[in-house]
């Protein structure tokens, strides 16, 4: 397979077929251990597209092989106060492990750049496990790189505090 072959759609999210897709996907992301290893809460998988299309600045895109949803990304579109535009954090992305390293990951990300030009963003944005080698490697392939703004100050970092 290459990334030919995959199709990336837009996710309709009160499409049925769709949005069983995205759930599924998301779901396997939870379980991986790079997702947490928890499969996604009963009230979460009855709920999320229906809370996603209540989100004006979601986009969610899926990689499709002929019938099979092999990829997952999930965008939400933020601000930079710095350059006075929109930006797009990638949130989620998840390609199925038979489907690693073969070209869904970048196809899926391109969508999602493509989706930021189409709405004048002036950056990607995502966080990433550092021990997630192969998913590090590969947004690296894409042009991410650590955020820096004076490297004597070093990298930022990610943290968050649940409500």
């Amino acid at each position: 397979m290459s990334a030919a072959t995959v199709q990336v759609r837009r996710v309709d999210y009160t499409d049925a077929a769709e949005g069983a897709a995205l759930v599924e996907l998301l779901d396997a992301y939870a379980i991986d251990p790079m997702g947490g290893g928890q499969p996604l809460a009963p009230e979460v998988r009855a709920t999320l597209c229906q809370r996603l299309a209540q989100v004006p600045l979601a986009a969610s895109f899926i990689a499709w092989l002929g019938d099979e949803a092999v990829g997952l990304v999930n965008c939400f579109e933020g601000f930079s106060t710095f350059k006075a535009r929109p930006l797009l954090n990638v949130h989620d992305i998840v390609v199925r492990p038979a489907h690693r390293a073969r070209g869904v990951g970048q196809a899926l990300l391109a969508a999602a750049e493509r989706h930021a030009q189409e709405r004048g963003c002036c950056k990607l944005t995502l966080e990433v496990l550092s021990g997630n080698a192969r998913a590090l490697r590969s947004y690296q392939r894409f042009g991410f790189a650590p955020y820096v703004l004076d490297p004597r100050e070093g990298q930022a970092l990610l943290m968050q505090k649940w409500l």
